[in-house]
């Protein structure tokens, strides 16, 4: 039914009013309750949210004055400041009603009602509970959009063999509706890669949410993902939004997914399954319509050998996987992104640096960077702090890990035997790739296929 009513609480000491809005409005609300006192109230609306209440102004027998009605109306505006309460009048009290309007009241009702009149007043309350659900979501989404634009960095860069690969395949996955899952290690640009899928698909102009599940325990889980009903728990004072919800329409992002207890992964995965979940401590199921991306530094694979990971879980997860590769498997990339943060660092800090060292690059061209991207990007930022100069030298890099060029262990041979222990230690390095060995020993291909026949290599 269109326009149908959500839930609503009817408070009156009247017996004959609550049958009757209970005969009229069965039909039309989604769910009712009935209380003929209003200290029960507290109780109810602790641990239940209503879209709309009403609210008798009169319960002691000889009251008028309706002095009831504004207790009860503060005191349920104080557990919840968003509750629309409607209050049920006498019609000569129709002036202390309109008092009530303007000390919270959303609106009244005269008795004996008229129902056709009930109804669209109930249905305009309705649509003003509607529009105060859509605003909370709204903010959700507006910060989280917000924190989105205000990352330093939320470009993917690099032009090298195995990161246009990685745009190949972004350009395949995002006009389509399949769940992705994005591996590979730490500070590899994960969510960088699930921002650009959810930028080149049919959802960009709905929210992007991003959620690191490795760092929720099994209850925050539950409350982060699926939200939850206003006195669910002990500190649940008002009801929460889950993520699934907030992101309906839109792209969410599960970090870390690999780090997932087997109970939890069997509560997602029946969520994957149903397309819908439901809150903590309510009854109903919400359905949800939202683009799964998932991401893991972890081998999933070798997980579920060790029965760590569902394989069912995994086959919902991954319909496409993109592995983006180390740093140190793109060096040629490096250039590019140390110029890359170090105007952004340079501008951040307002420090007049223009460039790197030859030795500071040379230094850093062959460090493992375990870290990978990230462990770039802060380097740079620590070198712009540290550095007083118009140029990044040597001394200001902080590189603590890692295993570099300079710090092969060579025998003490000639300086032949020494240039065929550095290509045989860089053959094995990068797998006998040519275009890779030749860019880290500043070769050019042809200079060094003749040294791989000269020493057989």
């Amino acid at each position: 039914m269109e326009n149908k009513l959500g839930k609503i609480l009817i408070i009156d000491d009247n017996e004959d009013v609550l049958i009757s809005a209970k005969l009229l409005l069965k039909k039309h609300c989604q769910k009712m309750m009935l209380l003929n006192s209003p200290t029960k109230a507290e109780a109810t609306l602790a641990k239940e949210n209503f879209d709309i209440i009403l609210l008798d102004m009169n319960f002691t027998e000889g009251k008028t004055g309706g002095e009831e009605g504004f207790y009860w109306l503060q005191k349920i505006l104080e557990i919840d400041p968003q509750a629309i309460v409607i209050f049920i009048t006498a019609y000569g009290d129709i002036e202390k009603a309109v008092e009530g309007v303007k000390a919270g009241a959303t609106n009244f009702v005269s008795k004996p009602w008229e129902n056709e009149k009930l109804l669209a007043t109930l249905k305009s309350a309705q649509s003003l509970a509607n529009s105060r659900k859509e605003l909370a979501k709204a903010k959700i989404q507006q910060q989280s959009l917000s924190d989105y634009i205000n990352q330093p960095f939320n470009e993917i860069i690099g032009k090298s063999a195995p990161m246009q690969q990685v745009y190949r395949m972004i350009k395949k996955v995002a006009a389509t509706p399949a769940n992705i899952l994005i591996t590979g290690e730490n500070g590899t640009g994960k969510e960088l890669v699930a921002r650009a899928i959810h930028r080149g698909s049919d959802r960009r102009k709905e929210i992007f949410l991003g959620v690191d599940v490795g760092s929720l325990n099994e209850s925050l889980f539950e409350s982060e993902l699926f939200g939850y009903e206003k006195g669910a728990f002990t500190d649940a004072k008002q009801k929460k939004t889950g993520r699934f919800e907030v992101a309906s329409g839109g792209t969410l992002f599960l970090d870390e997914i690999g780090n997932l207890s087997l109970n939890i992964q069997s509560k997602l995965l029946r969520v994957l399954e149903t397309r819908e979940f439901t809150p903590v401590g309510g009854t109903r199921a919400i359905p949800f319509d939202v683009r799964l991306i998932c991401a893991t530094n972890a081998n999933l694979q070798q997980m579920i050998q060790q029965n760590e990971f569902r394989e069912d879980l995994l086959y919902r997860i991954n319909t496409v996987e993109i592995l983006l590769p180390p740093l140190r498997d793109r060096k040629e990339d490096i250039p590019v992104l140390l110029n890359f943060f170090l105007k952004k660092y340079a501008e951040k800090y307002k420090q007049k640096i223009e460039k790197f060292s030859p030795s500071a690059l040379q230094k850093l061209k062959y460090y493992d960077w375990p870290g990978n991207v990230r462990e770039l990007r802060h380097t740079v930022e620590r070198a712009v702090i540290m550095c007083e100069d118009q140029v990044i030298e040597e001394e200001c890099l902080l590189l603590t890990k890692g295993k570099k060029m300079e710090q092969l262990q060579l025998p003490d041979f000639n300086l032949e035997k020494i240039e065929q222990h550095i290509i045989e230690e860089v053959f094995r390095k990068y797998d006998g790739n040519i275009s890779k060995m030749a860019e880290v020993l500043g070769l050019t291909r042809a200079s060094l296929y003749r040294r791989l026949k000269k020493y057989d290599i």
